[in-house]
């Protein structure tokens, strides 16, 4: 009898895998994106140690909470990957970091993290039996990869990067547990027995992602009158923009910026009724804890960094590409003015 053929994923697999390196040293939404990669990374290779090389945050969020993760391993300063440019880089450190993990054997090593100019040869200087990743048009080749392109959903970018050792998708949605400690932590700020609770995320690192602040304060307000508990929540950077939040609101609402680690963070939005935000790293913590969300996208966002379903996420999108200072047209470059691109979704939209 004839035997079947092997499918073409079956034939990427890299046999007798021990361990495994994946990159992804970044901020919290940017992970949040590579769980179903790293879901099916783990369903394609289950006896295989999975170590995250990532950032100092990552190591304490991650621990004691199940995920497809085994270990993190904290990154030194490296221009490009754990690092912006202008950072002092430790040349020393870096050698002996990088002959620690050339030390650790790893059969593969999994780039997804941009586009690798800094983070393909990052990667080739783990010396693992196969590497696999992206690759922009001016980056070096590993020896699997995927054409990087801006115009893709995150998810599905990364779940093709797996792909290339031979990991099929499970799921298409990321999915963080919530501890015990998280909700205890968030309990010691926001009492979670007064229900219903509605967060309000009014920051964003880049400027054009930010809804006007007074915008947010209406909804907190019209939701208030639907007897909801407005907590407006934000990192000590966004004080200030929390403050005018809180400031334009009529009705009640606690101000917890800065008073919650991450941890903390996703123990509170776990017993929220609805979050609003816009599109930055607690809106997607927010999706990951299967809590209702309204999300405020700029266009090529909402492409990129979009939720990828709706029965519990309701995107609010604006098309707008010209700047509204000098109209010049943000499609391909941007211009230097530091202002809203979101502004023109109405909050009657969003409540």
């Amino acid at each position: 009898m004839q035997q079947p053929r092997q499918s073409m994923k079956e034939a990427l697999k890299v046999p007798a895998t021990r361990k495994v390196a994946v990159l992804r040293a970044n901020a919290l939404g940017d992970f949040l994106f590579t769980l179903p990669a790293l879901e099916a990374l783990r369903n394609a290779y289950p006896h295989a140690e999975i170590v995250l090389l990532a950032k100092a945050w990552h190591a304490v969020f991650l621990s004691h909470r199940p995920t497809p993760i085994d270990r993190v391993v904290i990154i030194p300063p490296y221009i490009g990957v754990s690092a912006e440019p202008g950072t002092p880089e430790n040349q020393a450190e870096l050698e002996q970091f990088f002959d620690q993990l050339a030390r650790e054997h790893f059969d593969i090593a999994l780039q997804v993290q941009g586009g690798g100019d800094y983070s393909n040869p990052f990667m080739k200087r783990l010396h693992a039996r196969v590497s696999a990743g992206l690759k922009a048009e001016t980056a070096e080749p590993l020896d699997r990869w995927v054409p990087f392109s801006y115009f893709q959903p995150e998810i599905m970018r990364y779940l093709e990067v797996v792909g290339l050792v031979g990991a099929t998708p499970v799921t298409v949605e990321p999915s963080i547990v919530v501890t015990e400690a998280d909700r205890a932590e968030a309990n010691t700020i926001v009492s979670l027995r007064q229900q219903p609770l509605v967060a309000l995320h009014p920051g964003a690192s880049d400027v054009r992602r930010r809804w006007p602040a007074q915008k947010f304060a209406q909804v907190g307000d019209a939701l208030a009158a639907y007897r909801a508990r407005i907590i407006v929540t934000g990192v000590q950077a966004e004080r200030e923009v929390v403050a005018e939040v809180m400031r334009g609101m009529h009705a009640q609402a606690q101000d917890v910026c800065g008073q919650l680690s991450l941890n903390g963070l996703a123990g509170l939005l776990a017993q929220c009724s609805l979050v609003v935000a816009n599109d930055t790293g607690p809106l997607h913590l927010a999706y990951a804890v299967e809590t209702p969300s309204v999300g405020i996208y700029w266009a090529y966002n909402a492409l990129t960094a979009g939720e990828m379903m709706r029965a519990r996420h309701r995107p609010l999108i604006t098309w707008r590409m010209r700047c509204p200072v000098c109209e010049h047209d943000n499609s391909w470059g941007r211009c230097p003015h530091q202002v809203s691109f979101v502004a023109d979704i109405q909050p009657e939209a969003v409540i």
